[in-house]
């Protein structure tokens, strides 16, 4: 991460996503899960958080309730957004919008996204 002064004197971060991603797919390919993830931005004190998630091949997010306002930004591979019936293919540069119903993420290939959440207040 690289820091620097912004025009109003605080600082601003930088973040690599083409190496960060790559290392997390790595940390993804050698993990009994088939996944990694790790957190970009936020946490309990911001309102958005965001974080990459590297899937394995074959590995998958099981079905879980949705967090609020989310997003899945396809940086590298493909992936399946499934709600109920209903099933979102993505690629790389793809955008799914995560509906407010429970849902699962399945990797078709080795695959890295970001996901990001916005807190309901």
């Amino acid at each position: 991460m690289t820091r620097t002064p912004s025009q109003k004197g605080s600082i601003v971060q930088k973040v690599t996503l083409t190496a960060l991603a790559r290392h997390q797919l790595e940390i993804a390919r050698n993990a009994a899960s088939g996944r990694s993830g790790h957190t970009v931005f936020g946490g309990h004190e911001h309102l958005m958080r965001q974080t990459m998630v590297a899937l394995r091949a074959g590995s998958s997010l099981q079905e879980h309730e949705s967090p609020g306002d989310a997003t899945v930004h396809v940086l590298q591979g493909r992936v399946n957004l499934v709600a109920g019936e209903v099933r979102w293919n993505g690629l790389a540069g793809d955008l799914l919008i995560i509906p407010d119903a429970r849902h699962s993420l399945e990797a078709v290939e080795d695959s890295v996204v970001l996901l990001t959440v916005a807190k309901q207040i």
